[in-house]
């Protein structure tokens, strides 16, 4: 049978593992009776853990938010993951928690068990993070936007776009995407009746939360990682690169980021592959393409093929001088 307080730790570990538990399936987990279990559950409200019960057949104990932060119980691999976030918290791209991130690390560190606290170290010291690509978002707008999803509360928020215009939108939130590099919220846009993306850090100054809004199904079946790769390939730019690249699919899916560039299927030919993406940027895809090692035919638009033919010259110039 297990001691008193570790019979508490086990307790505890199970009411946070679940948001609800009947009370006798609870009391045979522990082993231990109903009285005994009503009694351990009034020994942790006395240590700040705000354990709600509730009667009747599907009665039975909860871990509900309370007005503190009592002491979390994790396990090995939970305080390992917990420390590789702070950390990549501390040195991220979300402006305002980086001091918090480090001190909640430090704290945590120190807790832990002299083996746990070998593997962190040996994390540390071994993964490299190259500095940070993209701009930074405010954390306290991140956290307002996140909370408006959850809880499906509109939005109204003064938004710079691309060219530097600025406008007034009111939204339905859906959910917020990362991209490695940038932050998009994902909305139902009221004034343009369609599903928008939205950079997060061009979002000036806070934004107003309304009411509540009817829920819709998100765009793409609900995948908003996939609505938000697709935007950024096609929306943004005028005019549309088209080239069908000699290998197949899954191949050039596995090296060709989602964000760069959509692909597609050819005639059914198990060896070709359509590439889409912006043109605003053509000698970058001039680059992208010579260095994708693949045969290529470019569709669209000619003056892709043009800058494809003046690198050409470039590169058979610098042979002839060497």
């Amino acid at each position: 049978m297990l001691s008193a307080s570790s019979r508490l730790l086990r307790l505890l570990s199970l009411l946070q593992a679940r948001r609800h538990w009947a009370g006798r399936e609870l009391a045979e987990r522990l082993a231990v009776h109903p009285r005994t279990l009503r009694r351990d559950i009034d020994r942790l409200r006395e240590l700040g853990y705000p354990v709600a019960a509730s009667s009747g057949v599907a009665g039975g104990y909860a871990l509900r938010p309370g007005q503190a932060l009592p002491p979390l119980l994790l396990d090995d691999d939970e305080a390992l993951a917990v420390a590789i976030a702070l950390r990549t918290a501390a040195s991220g791209r979300v402006g305002g928690i980086e001091e918090p991130a480090l001190q909640a690390m430090v704290k945590l560190e120190q807790l832990m068990p002299l083996r746990l606290r070998q593997r962190a170290d040996a994390l540390r010291s071994a993964v490299h993070a190259l500095d940070a690509v993209g701009p930074s978002v405010d954390a306290g707008l991140l956290t307002d936007l996140a909370g408006a999803c959850r809880d499906q509360l509109g939005l109204d928020f003064d938004y710079v776009d691309a060219k530097g215009g600025h406008s007034r939108r009111t939204v339905e939130p859906q959910g917020v995407v990362h991209t490695g590099s940038r932050w998009y919220l994902v909305a139902w846009d009221r004034g343009r009746s369609d599903w928008r993306t939205f950079r997060i850090d061009r979002i000036a100054g806070a934004a107003a939360v309304g009411g509540h809004f009817a829920p819709r199904v998100g765009p793409e079946g609900g995948d908003l990682r996939a609505f938000v790769a697709r935007s950024l390939v096609i929306a943004p730019h005028a005019e549309q690169a088209r080239v069908i690249l000699h290998a197949p699919l899954a191949q050039m899916a596995a090296r060709i980021p989602a964000t760069a560039a959509r692909l597609e299927a050819v005639d059914g030919n198990a060896q070709r592959c359509l590439l889409l993406c912006g043109a605003n940027a053509l000698d970058s895809l001039v680059y992208w393409l010579i260095v994708l090692d693949v045969e290529f035919e470019v569709l669209e638009p000619p003056a892709l093929r043009e800058r494809l033919a003046l690198a050409a010259q470039r590169i058979t110039r610098s042979l002839a001088r060497g």
